[in-house]
């Protein structure tokens, strides 16, 4: 790639990377209903819509979740802090992972919050899985860089007139088979573990 398409390239993955997660601390102490949650993940994930129309979470998808058990059952209409945290993980969960794998690893933690035996579990997880994040959005930009020079030096072996559109579908190809790759090995995951759990 030219100069200036790597700088486009890396002034990308710093919109990809510049947004904020949502906090414990963020969410309402008070109960919200259903309009109350789309609006707030609605606004506070705004960052990671492809486009204006598209909706975080909408009335439907929560239903679904609620009918799938991914969520502690409703009360009075309202969801409480924990449903806000479930619908957090549910949603980082959902970009990878089918319903029924999402449902698979969350199973464990919505049966503690059940019976009350670890009520803190949740939001332990949650904080612990932000630190995590954080750490791998700053090893992943710089991944990222390495692998944009291996996409550059490789795609010169290519015969072509069209040496930006190589680049770019080299760049997705490389981008699509890591996802794929790190997808099958939560998926393992789940299958040697979380199912085995399930069945206990």
């Amino acid at each position: 790639m030219l100069k200036e398409d790597n700088e486009k390239m890396f002034k990308l993955i710093e919109e990809v990377s510049n947004y904020e997660d949502i906090k414990i601390s963020d969410i309402p102490c008070v109960d919200l209903y259903m309009d109350q949650v789309t609006t707030f993940f609605d606004e506070k994930l705004k960052n990671l819509k492809r486009d204006n129309d598209e909706k975080i979470l909408t009335k439907t998808m929560i239903n679904n979740y609620a009918k799938a058990k991914l969520l502690l059952p409703v009360k009075g209409k309202k969801y409480s802090k924990d449903q806000m945290v479930l619908l957090a993980l549910i949603y980082n969960l959902k970009q990878t992972l089918s319903i029924n794998d999402t449902g698979l690893v969350l199973a464990p933690i919505i049966k503690k919050l059940s019976s009350s035996k670890e009520s803190q579990i949740l939001e332990e997880i949650y904080n612990t899985f932000l630190d995590i994040n954080k750490v791998q959005m700053e090893e992943f930009n710089q991944w990222f860089k390495n692998k944009i020079e291996l996409v550059n030096k490789k795609s010169l072996e290519i015969e072509s007139n069209d040496e930006d559109l190589v680049q770019h579908i080299l760049t997705v190809l490389m981008l699509t088979s890591s996802a794929n790759m790190q997808k099958r090995m939560a998926e393992k995951i789940i299958d040697d573990y979380f199912k085995q759990v399930k069945e206990e």
